[in-house]
């Protein structure tokens, strides 16, 4: 969906962007700084949050807000 947000690792540093965006929004040193702050803008926008790993693959996928979720089981 567009306006999810992603948090992705480019060029030795974190990044996070919204997605249909061309440049990341944000860029940090660690990955755990940059989750935090997609958590944050996934949050304020009632979107998903994708979280890939080193190699670009999705690790982690959280919806915002929960009940939003389509799964029918907690996590």
């Amino acid at each position: 969906m567009k306006g999810d947000i992603e948090t992705y690792h480019e060029t030795g540093q974190w990044k996070t962007k919204v997605e249909g965006s061309d440049r990341a929004a944000h860029t940090f040193d660690t990955k755990d700084d940059a989750v935090a702050k997609g958590r944050e803008m996934a949050i304020e926008r009632g979107v998903e949050h994708f979280i890939r790993n080193m190699d670009g693959k999705i690790g982690e996928r959280n919806t915002y807000p929960r009940s939003r979720d389509p799964r029918n089981i907690p996590g």
